[in-house]
C-alpha cells in the first residue's frame, strides 16, 4: 500500500517528536508501562480506543466495561488530533488490536494546540483510519459528543455548529469508505445541540450516565465489526 504524502509527512514528525525527549508533545510517555505490560501479557487486547479526556475519564468512570470486554483505553486529557495522531504508533498498532475505536476532534474545536481547521483535523483522523488498516486493525469512527460551549474556551461561540459539521464529514467519509460509525451524538444531544442534562457536570465530559448511553452503541458496533453475536 502506498502512502500519502500527508501520511507520511505525519510518520516523520512523530518521529522527530519522539526524538525530543524535553518537550514530549504528544506525550509519548503517558502510557509506556502500561503498552510494555500489556504485551508482555498472554492475553492480547481486542479493542482499543484512542482519545481524548473523554475516553479516559471513561476507563476511570467505568473501568469494568473495559476489563471485562477486553478493551484498553488509550484516552489522553486535553489533546487534539495532532497529538494522537503522533502516538498511534505506540498506543494502537504496536499492541496488535483487532480493532480500535477512533473518538477525536473537541480539542481540535476548543483550540487547545491552536486555530481550529476542520480539514486539517479531519486528515488527522483520516490518516489514523490509513495507519489502522495498513497494519490490518479494523476502525470504527466514533462521532464528537455534542458541547454547548467550552468552559475554558468560552470566546468560541459557534461549537454546535462546528461539532455537527465534522460529524457530517466523518460520517460520509465512514460510509463511503465501508467504516462504522458510532453516533453517540444523537443519542446524547439536546435541542440546541449540547449535551443533554444529567450526561455531564460540565457539558463536556460525560458522567457515568453518560457512558452508560454511549456504552451500548459501541459495543453494538464493535460486534457488528468483528462478527460476535
Amino acid at each position: 500500500m502506498k502512502l500519502s504524502a500527508f501520511l507520511i509527512i505525519s510518520l516523520l514528525s512523530g518521529i522527530f517528536v519522539k526524538a525530543q525527549s524535553a518537550v514530549d508533545f504528544a506525550n509519548l510517555a503517558r502510557y509506556k508501562e502500561e503498552n510494555i505490560a500489556l504485551l508482555n501479557a498472554k492475553k492480547k487486547t481486542d479493542v482499543v480506543f484512542m482519545g481524548n479526556s473523554i475516553t479516559e475519564g471513561w476507563v476511570k468512570e467505568h473501568p469494568a466495561f473495559f476489563s471485562e470486554n477486553n478493551y484498553t483505553g488509550r484516552g489522553i486529557s486535553g489533546q487534539t488530533t495532532s497529538q494522537m495522531l503522533l502516538r498511534f504508533q505506540d498506543d494502537v498498532v504496536a499492541l496488535k488490536p483487532k480493532l480500535v475505536v477512533i473518538n477525536a476532534g473537541t480539542n481540535d474545536i476548543a483550540q487547545n494546540t491552536g486555530a481550529y481547521d476542520m480539514d486539517f483535523t479531519f486528515n488527522n483522523i483520516k490518516a489514523m483510519v490509513d495507519i489502522a488498516r495498513s497494519n490490518g486493525i479494523k476502525v470504527i469512527i466514533a462521532s464528537v459528543l455534542p458541547a454547548a460551549a467550552f468552559p475554558w474556551r468560552k470566546e468560541i461561540t459557534d461549537v454546535p455548529q462546528k461539532v455537527d459539521a465534522l460529524n457530517n464529514r466523518l460520517k460520509k467519509y465512514a460510509a463511503s469508505n465501508k467504516i462504522l460509525f458510532a453516533d453517540y451524538n444523537t443519542a446524547m444531544r439536546n435541542e440546541k445541540g449540547g449535551m443533554r442534562e444529567g450526561l455531564s457536570k460540565d457539558g463536556i465530559h460525560p458522567i457515568l450516565t453518560g457512558y452508560t448511553v454511549m456504552e451500548p452503541i459501541i459495543k453494538k458496533a464493535i460486534h457488528t465489526e468483528l462478527g460476535k453475536k
